[in-house]
């Protein structure tokens, strides 16, 4: 499957899943307010989501998938089906392990991720009993997320793209049909979370033993590809986890702030992870055993047009959406979340929090599609010494603003960490001669930056002539969103036409099934 072609795959199923998501939240949003049950959940949810980005598919994918597409082309079929078979079961007990210490000691590791809850008992017992039942999803979507980078390198990425849809089903019917056999609906969303991970294990397992590769549990074997493997993983968990990180930085900073900060910066962030994981996570999913396969071919010129291709790909999509996620920031969280015990008040709050998250925006998905390089190369220490210094400064701008600016400073801290993160990670590619920015991609970025202006400026006096006093109708809020969401589709990509950041025949590309990367 071509480069392009990989990209569109993993981003139309990604937005088949945000999809679902954003129904998901919605509901969510809508029983639950933006209060102290939503709080409360919202921690339970993150807790195992944590682990499972940072160790899985950030950490151990990032040194699995390079060292995995390696041995596939320089021994055989058999070794590399062994060295994936220790992989999974070293990660199968090793996370079970980690699961049962954590449950035990679940009180004291709440005090660490969610301090300020601890003043508040029933906020607190609460988060405790709902982040045991969500738990096991860790171990679940751990091995989900080793065997989908099977499938990805083997060039077969839609299976592993369509999971996280089970786990959007699996909430909304949840919070739909469970809800009243349980204490509360935190409650019933806990234990989706938790067969969602039953669900999408046994799906891509399905999808795994269908192209012939069957992963049996065994007793672990510390091997010598296991050893490198453990070199590797360590610095790439916090090489790719700097964002996650930051998010956990945010909730332990957010906990100490009145309740419905978390949620404020929950539904925040599900916005703002929209062209995050359809654009940011598809093209670095894509790219890294494409890089992997060219370096381990030693066509390093293939490798920097790849990389090129990449970023030009990426910010076509970035720019423009950040922008006009800023500019309608009110329209689209009244649009999406205002309604039941979401007020206009909470709307507000979430939405200056949005505004804030989108400035960081390209910088979240250039990290996405700058990391690779590094893991595709076996160095994940330099983008480890990044993370540390960005994580840092995340944490020190928290202290500094927090007072002032409460959870909007938090948003901002974030922002700022992720862009010295994302120029880091370019300038140290550059000075290695690892990549170069060609000439195609410094016109495509300034014609893409000049047509997203454009169509900035048009959907902000639009968004001014057509946006005030529709808040009390909700049929009119949701067609004059997609009226205004419309208006800047057309405006940015009739611009980026007419001034050539976007070719006709480019979009051919993306769907033919010749690989291109190298040419």
């Amino acid at each position: 499957m071509s480069f392009p072609r990989s990209i569109f795959t993993i981003s139309s199923l990604t937005l088949v899943s945000r999809f679902f998501g954003f129904i998901r939240d919605v509901l969510i949003a809508s029983i639950l307010g933006a209060g102290l049950l939503a709080d409360v959940f919202l921690v339970a949810f993150k807790f195992p989501n944590l682990f499972r980005r940072l160790f899985a598919e950030g950490g151990f994918n990032a040194a699995f998938v390079p060292y995995y597409s390696k041995l596939t082309k320089e021994r055989d079929y058999f070794a590399a089906k062994v060295f994936a078979e220790q992989a999974f079961s070293l990660l199968l007990w090793a996370l079970l392990l980690f699961v049962i210490v954590i449950e035990i000691i679940m009180p004291w590791a709440l005090m660490v991720f969610v301090p300020g809850f601890v003043g508040s008992p029933k906020r607190f017992d609460l988060a405790v009993s709902l982040t045991r039942i969500t738990l096991p999803y860790l171990v679940f979507i751990s091995l989900v997320a080793l065997a989908s980078g099977i499938l990805n390198t083997i060039g077969k990425f839609a299976a592993a793209a369509a999971t996280p849809i089970l786990l959007n089903l699996s909430l909304i019917s949840s919070v739909l049909w469970l809800a009243s056999y349980t204490d509360t609906p935190a409650h019933a969303l806990a234990w989706g979370v938790a067969l969602a991970g039953v669900l999408q294990l046994s799906w891509i397992l399905f999808w795994l033993a269908r192209s012939g590769i069957i992963l049996i549990p065994r007793l672990p074997k510390i091997t010598s590809d296991i050893k490198v493997l453990a070199r590797k993983f360590f610095p790439a968990v916090l090489g790719t986890g700097v964002y996650q990180i930051s998010i956990l930085i945010d909730t332990v900073f957010a906990s100490t702030l009145p309740a419905g900060s978390i949620s404020y910066l929950f539904f925040a962030d599900r916005i703002n992870q929209l062209p995050m994981g359809v654009i940011g996570v598809a093209v670095g999913t894509a790219i890294l055993p494409v890089l992997s396969r060219q370096l381990a071919a030693e066509q390093h010129e293939a490798a920097i047009y790849s990389q090129n291709r990449a970023i030009e790909f990426s910010m076509f999509f970035t720019i423009p959406s950040a922008m006009a996620i800023i500019i309608l920031s009110e329209p689209i969280i009244s649009t999406l979340f205002q309604r039941g015990a979401f007020d206009v008040a909470q709307t507000i709050a979430t939405s200056d929090s949005l505004k804030i998250y989108a400035l960081g925006l390209p910088a979240y998905v250039l990290i996405k599609v700058l990391s690779p390089n590094f893991f595709a190369r076996g160095d994940t220490l330099t983008p480890t010494k990044i993370g540390v210094l960005s994580i840092s400064a995340n944490v020190v701008l928290n202290f500094v603003f927090i007072g002032a600016f409460q959870h909007l400073g938090i948003a901002a801290a974030t922002a700022i960490s992720a862009w010295i993160n994302a120029v880091l990670l370019y300038l140290v590619l550059v000075f290695r001669r690892h990549v170069h920015m060609d000439s195609r991609l410094l016109k495509r970025f300034m014609r893409i930056l000049f047509s997203s202006t454009i169509m900035g400026g048009c959907l902000y006096l639009c968004s001014e002539a057509f946006w005030t006093g529709v808040f009390s109708d909700q049929g009119v809020r949701i067609i004059v969103l997609l009226l205004l969401v419309s208006i800047g589709f057309i405006l940015f990509v009739g611009t980026a036409i007419l001034s050539y950041g976007l070719k006709i025949s480019e979009l051919r590309e993306v769907f033919s099934m010749s690989n291109k990367s190298g040419n």
